[in-house]
């Protein structure tokens, strides 16, 4: 076997332990993490798992990493396809709001914010730097739409809060209500933003 080969055999068995661990953390949370079950999961020794991450924290760190990959893909990037302004905004919205359906279980990123917020170290640091990237994100797509006219000038922080405040308050709904119910609410939360911050 030759050293690209292994590397490639490396890289694929590392790949399928953090989507198996990324499927756990839907449901368990980061903290639901751990070697031996994982290990168990995927059919290999503790051992095995420990040669890809060499500790509990390396794993969950990789996982919130893995996730706001995920994530930015799903959202952001598909939304890039988009003209600048009002409607690549209203695709990452919609691109958002369509994550919320498909993350069984719920959003690792989201209920990373719950379980580190408060607990100083290298996760909460990963959350805080996820986070914050993404509300960068945000309010660059506010901008663009300012400077394309299709909304009011205005503080883009405070529009990225409001943005985000939204598919947050569906995430939470969908999950007691139904995702239906959850998504109407919050199209028409959006769409009232748009109309309140229009030129």
């Amino acid at each position: 076997m030759t050293s690209l080969t292994a590397t490639s055999k490396g890289a694929a068995t590392r790949g399928a332990i953090l989507d198996r661990a990324y499927d756990i953390a839907r449901f368990a949370g980061i903290e639901g993490l751990s070697i031996g079950p994982l290990a168990q999961a995927v059919g290999m020794s503790k051992s095995g798992v420990f040669a890809h991450f060499g500790s509990r924290e390396e794993l969950q760190l990789a996982v919130l990493e893995s996730a706001a990959t995920r994530f930015g893909e799903f959202v952001l990037v598909a939304a890039l396809a988009q003209p600048r302004g009002l409607p690549r905004l209203r695709a990452i919205m919609r691109n958002w709001f369509e994550w919320g359906r498909l993350e069984v279980g719920g959003c690792v990123l989201v209920g990373s914010v719950t379980e580190y917020d408060d607990r100083p170290g290298p996760l909460r640091d990963q959350v805080l730097r996820n986070e914050t990237r993404w509300r960068d994100a945000l309010q660059r797509a506010a901008q663009l739409a300012i400077d394309c006219g299709h909304l009011r000038d205005g503080d883009t922080d405070q529009y990225a809060f409001e943005l985000y405040a939204i598919p947050l308050a569906m995430l939470h709904e969908s999950g007691l209500f139904g995702y239906p119910r959850a998504r109407r609410h919050g199209d028409a939360a959006f769409e009232r933003w748009i109309a309140a911050n229009s030129p």
